[in-house]
């Protein structure tokens, strides 16, 4: 098969919406399902509120509005408010002139449509609890209401239509609660090249355009939710890993300066990745992020070659580090070559495996690739630059903490 599950599920869309009196819902199978939140649609939109007539009335709002987003797909609700009901409206003027009180109204409609407990059956080894009810049959239809009588203050049975009129409203017929508080989710699947974070986006200009009221909270949930927690602890989980390789070439090279010379390649790996995502139409998801901080600790191998090359002859050889470096640049170039062209063809089956779960892992696979491509053929000249200019730095720090310690010399 050449096309992919979305592809297949794009193109069914249009016939099937067609089908009078169903709707249907299609979404791919996923081999790893993240967040455990299952529903109609793979993403989940979840608005709660401790007042269920405000979920009530900007449910519906926030359905609407996300169903005029084009980048949006099969959007729909959990929220069930579309049931029947029967509302008991009281004449209390003429119920107080006729001796009947509202608690008597509520007791005999409890008693027309609900059960009681009238009575226990005793016998030697087990007891039977006696249920009271009406006929089912009487219990279906609204009409059953007219067949109601309520006893007065006087003792007789005054029919319950003599003193109220009934009116049909909805109600919902199930309430969800997420976190024990009444809560309505949105499911949606994305469209065509639409990627999670541009929907994510969206939705939540969508909902500001609203200007929902502070007893509603609204966020993602399952993948969607998944997806935020992972960008939010993109740039910490990056700044830590930098930190980590800059304290262990710090030790390494007894150098405070050099490490930052090690770690100008990773600029170029990093474009090299986005690039590639970029021209293969990819997501810059949790997989791809994992290839990325891959890539840290690839590519600084290229400049960890040619400086520990050049400082080694600096020290033991008495070298400038004009000499360093280049003499650095000709040893290493065919080592650097090898080991680059071993991890780029390493990824190559990831980038370009087809079959079951590929989509999962071409996103590692392009990313490793593109970014070795890249900060191979930038960093072979960048980092014999980068060497000199921080190695000219450090000499002039070196020089002014010399002139900062010598002494002064009085004149005579």
């Amino acid at each position: 098969r050449k096309i992919s599950a979305d592809q297949v599920i794009g193109r069914l869309r249009g016939k099937l919406a067609h089908v009078p009196g169903s709707t249907l819902y299609l979404q791919s199978a996923q081999d790893l399902q993240i967040g455990g939140r299952m529903g109609n649609a793979q993403y989940q939109y979840t608005l709660q509120s401790e007042n269920l007539d405000d979920l009530n009335a900007w449910g519906p709002k926030v359905l609407a509005k996300l169903r005029q987003l084009r980048q949006l797909k099969d959007v729909n609700t959990d929220q069930q408010n579309r049931g029947l009901e029967a509302r008991v409206v009281i004449d209390r003027d003429t119920a107080a002139r006729l001796g009947i009180q509202p608690k008597s109204v509520d007791a005999a409609l409890y008693q027309a449509f609900g059960q009681a407990q009238v009575s226990t059956i005793y016998e030697q080894l087990n007891q039977y609890h006696v249920i009271m009810e009406v006929d089912p049959r009487y219990q279906q239809t609204p009409d059953a209401l007219q067949s109601v009588y309520v006893p007065s203050k006087s003792g007789t049975l005054v029919p319950l239509s003599t003193f109220c009129h009934y009116e049909p409203s909805n109600t919902p017929l199930a309430v969800n609660h997420q976190a024990q508080f009444p809560s309505v989710t949105l499911s949606f699947n994305l469209a065509e090249g639409v990627s999670l974070g541009e929907a994510t986006q969206l939705i939540e200009g969508a909902s500001r355009d609203l200007h929902l009221p502070s007893t509603i909270h609204a966020s993602f949930q399952g993948t969607a939710a998944a997806f935020q927690s992972s960008l939010s602890s993109e740039p910490i989980l990056i700044l830590a890993a930098l930190a980590a390789v800059y304290i262990v070439l710090g030790i390494l090279y007894e150098s405070y300066i050099h490490p930052i010379t090690i770690l100008s390649t990773l600029p170029s790996a990093g474009v090299g990745a986005l690039l590639a995502l970029l021209l293969t139409r990819n997501d810059l998801n949790v997989i791809a992020l994992i290839g990325v901080l891959l890539l840290i600790g690839i590519v600084k191998k290229n400049a960890i070659m040619m400086i520990d090359f050049a400082l080694d002859a600096e020290r033991k050889d008495n070298k400038s580090s004009e000499d360093a470096i280049y003499q650095a640049c000709i040893m290493r170039f065919r080592p650097i070559m090898m080991t680059t062209m071993a991890a780029l063809l390493a990824g190559l089956p990831l980038a370009l495996g087809t079959g079951t779960g590929s989509e999962l892992h071409r996103p590692l696979g392009i990313t490793i690739v593109g970014g070795l491509i890249v900060s191979q053929m930038l960093t072979l000249f960048t980092t014999p630059v980068v060497y000199l200019y921080m190695d000219r730095m450090r000499l002039r720090f070196r020089g002014v903490r010399r002139d900062a310690k010598a002494p002064l010399v009085q004149p005579t």
